[in-house]
């Protein structure tokens, strides 16, 4: 028997209460994924002080994929998983997620910290660029109203000094990682949708974790910095499984759920609220509260609340 068409392809729309459903599961999913994605700073920090950069996104990116591909086998099967469209999602991964982070990277490494967290709190404009030029997203009043905010409380949420902030190629660079990393979430639920949340996340983890790989081979073989490694003892271990377990692999699931219910552009706007998040988490390891980024969070939750009224 065949299965009914989806909403979209037979005209009709959902029920309110379908849409209102799928609006609140998107926008818990979003938060789910920001929050699992801010344990992966804490994690980051104990494990660069032995490890390369980039030697350690590959390997994170590795065990990430590994944990996916076991549980999109538990949960469906190895037949889903022997026929997936791989090679779609591995040039979206690759490019979209692989090359967009990289590319942060190396803008944190031309300027500053405080220059590449300002250029990834813009991403909200590349996201909502990306849906007014391929997806016809309307610019309403509340809309823009909420963009602004979610701007404004991302930047207060970084509690960054503009005054650090450096503006030249650097820059540039991170708006254009930005705009990689929106176009590769949006593609991912547009190009394979298809399939669910987890298998978009497996088959396109794969492009990026290949990608990551490439590039430490690379680097590594010309002997540039940041691909040194360390052993690892059982602490070590527990960072590195948080950071390629929770913050990548889970997060990045729960992202990709969030986006195929909310759309690349509200869901960009939950990225934003992520140095408040690492905050409360470095308070609960005995760091210092801040009122900045408390106020920051809260201006931006009423940015992405007004951006989603009719």
């Amino acid at each position: 028997m065949p299965s009914s068409p989806h909403p979209s392809q037979s005209g009709k729309q959902p029920e309110p209460d379908q849409a209102s459903s799928s609006t609140l599961a998107g926008n818990l999913a979003c938060i789910s994924a920001v929050i699992l994605f801010a344990l992966g700073f804490p994690a980051a920090d104990k494990l660069l002080a032995d490890w390369g950069v980039f030697s350690l996104i590959a390997v994170r990116n590795t065990l990430g994929f590994c944990l996916l591909v076991a549980l999109w086998i538990a949960i469906e099967g190895w037949r889903k998983v022997l026929y997936a469209p791989w090679l779609t999602g591995i040039r979206i991964g690759s490019f979209g997620f692989g090359l967009g982070a990289t590319l942060l990277l190396v803008t944190q490494s031309m300027t500053n910290a405080v220059t590449a967290a300002l250029a990834a709190a813009t991403m909200p404009v590349a996201a909502v660029a990306i849906e007014v030029a391929l997806d016809g997203r309307k610019l309403t009043l509340y809309f823009m109203s909420g963009v602004v905010l979610v701007l404004l409380g991302g930047i207060l949420a970084t509690g960054m000094n503009l005054n650090d902030a450096s503006f030249g190629s650097g820059a540039l660079l991170g708006l254009i990682s930005a705009t990689i990393f929106a176009w590769g979430s949006r593609s991912t639920v547009k190009s394979l949708p298809f399939m669910k949340p987890l298998g978009q996340t497996v088959v396109t983890t794969a492009g990026m974790a290949g990608f990551c790989i490439v590039v430490y081979v690379l680097l590594s073989a010309i002997g540039l910095p940041g691909t040194q490694t360390a052993a690892l003892n059982a602490e070590n271990w527990g960072w590195l499984l948080i950071y390629a377990w929770l913050s990548l692999a889970l997060s990045q699931t729960f992202w990709i759920s969030g986006v195929g219910k909310l759309g690349i552009g509200v869901a960009s706007f939950h990225l934003n609220a992520g140095p408040f998040y690492v905050m409360l988490i470095l308070l609960a390891l005995g760091g210092s509260w801040s009122w900045m980024q408390a106020i920051g969070a809260a201006v931006l939750a009423t940015g992405v609340v007004l951006a989603q009224k009719d």
